[in-house]
C-alpha cells in the first residue's frame, strides 16, 4: 500500500524526476512524458466519471474500472523492463485487461445504431466528456509508441494495445450515452464551403 505522508520534496527542482527503478531522469524524458500523458488521461475519464455520477449513468463502475486500470499502466510505464525482471514482480498491465476492454467494446457497440458518418466530438456533455478523454488517450497512446520504438526492451507492448484498445471504448461509450448513436452529431462533408 503506498503512503505519502509529505507531498513536496524539493527533489524535482533540478528538472529532473525519479522512475519507479529510482534512476532520475530529466521530466521531459520520453518515458516521463508517456506516463504524463497516461495521467492526463486518467484525469479526463475523472472528469467524464463525475458527470456520469452525475446523471445516474450505468457507465459508472466501467470507467472508475478503467481509472484503475490507467494508474497500473503508469505504474508499468515508470518502471523500465528490466533485463533480470522476473514476470510478477512488478505492476504491469495485463493482456486480461486488454481482452476485457475488448468484450466492453463489443457489448456497447452492439446496441448502438450503425454509422453511415463520422461523429463529431458532441451530443450530450457526457459524451462530450468522453471524446476529450478519447483524443487524450490517443495521443497518451503515441508517446507510448514513440517510446517502445527507443526502448522496446524496456517498455511493454501491451501499455500500447491498452491505450488502442481504450481509446475504441471511449468512443463507443460516447455514442452509448448519445442516446445510443441515435444523439450522434454526424460529420456532413464540405458543409461550409461556398456553394
Amino acid at each position: 500500500m503506498v503512503k505519502l505522508t509529505k507531498i513536496y520534496t524539493r527533489s524535482g527542482d533540478s528538472g529532473t524526476t525519479g522512475l519507479g527503478t529510482g534512476k532520475r531522469v530529466a521530466k521531459f524524458d520520453p518515458r516521463v512524458e508517456a506516463y504524463g500523458c497516461v495521467d492526463e488521461a486518467n484525469a479526463t475519464v475523472g472528469v467524464a466519471v463525475c458527470t456520469a455520477r452525475a446523471e445516474q449513468s450505468p457507465i459508472v463502475e466501467l470507467l472508475e474500472s478503467v481509472q484503475h486500470d490507467l494508474f497500473d499502466l503508469g505504474a508499468d510505464l515508470c518502471m523500465p523492463i528490466g533485463s533480470d525482471e522476473t514476470a510478477g514482480t512488478a505492476l504491469r498491465i495485463s493482456a486480461d485487461r486488454v481482452k476485457a476492454l475488448e468484450t466492453m467494446i463489443d457489448e456497447h457497440n452492439a446496441e448502438l445504431a450503425p454509422l453511415n458518418s463520422f461523429v463529431l466530438p458532441g451530443g450530450t456533455r457526457l459524451a462530450s466528456e468522453l471524446h476529450i478523454a478519447r483524443t487524450v488517450c490517443r495521443r497518451a497512446e503515441r508517446v507510448v509508441v514513440q517510446l517502445i520504438e527507443l526502448e522496446p526492451d524496456q517498455t511493454s507492448a501491451l501499455t500500447m494495445q491498452y491505450l488502442n484498445r481504450l481509446s475504441d471504448l471511449l468512443f463507443v461509450l460516447s455514442r452509448y450515452v448519445n442516446d445510443k448513436g441515435r444523439g450522434d452529431v454526424l460529420w456532413v462533408p464540405g458543409k461550409n464551403r461556398e456553394q
